[in-house]
């Protein structure tokens, strides 16, 4: 079992900005992706984006492209996911994953994510 641990989370009025961090204790951030999903009560899991292991690439859904920035910093083993100009659906327990055995295109899609946070509740008030 691989810990995975999310921080950041509060709320904030609409317009403002988080910023959310993923760590994993006792495991380096430089051989895996990672991503971020969310989750809002009645709605169907949805996916946020991702980074490839030496951050060369991203994925953003495009209900946040341009408004959230995925980075990550290996020395600290850490992603950080930079939300800006917040709206009242970005409200959601948001997930960090990340990728041990999935395939190349994990951060692409969705699909293939090996373990899980507990999340952290974003709120955005109107």
């Amino acid at each position: 079992q691989v810990e995975v641990v999310e921080s950041g989370g509060g709320l904030v009025q609409a317009g403002g900005s988080l910023r959310l961090s993923c760590t994993v204790p006792g495991r380096t951030g430089t051989t895996y992706a990672m991503g971020w999903f969310r989750q809002t009560p009645g709605k169907d899991r949805e996916y946020v984006g991702g980074i490839t292991w030496n951050g060369d690439n991203t994925y953003y859904g495009d209900s946040v492209r341009g408004r959230f920035t995925i980075s990550r910093e290996n020395a600290k083993n850490t992603m950080y996911l930079q939300m800006n100009n917040l709206r009242p659906e970005d409200t959601a327990v948001y997930y960090c994953a990340i990728s041990q055995f999935g395939p190349s295109r994990t951060i692409f899609t969705g699909v293939g994510y090996d373990y899980w946070g507990q999340g952290t509740q974003v709120t955005v008030s109107s």
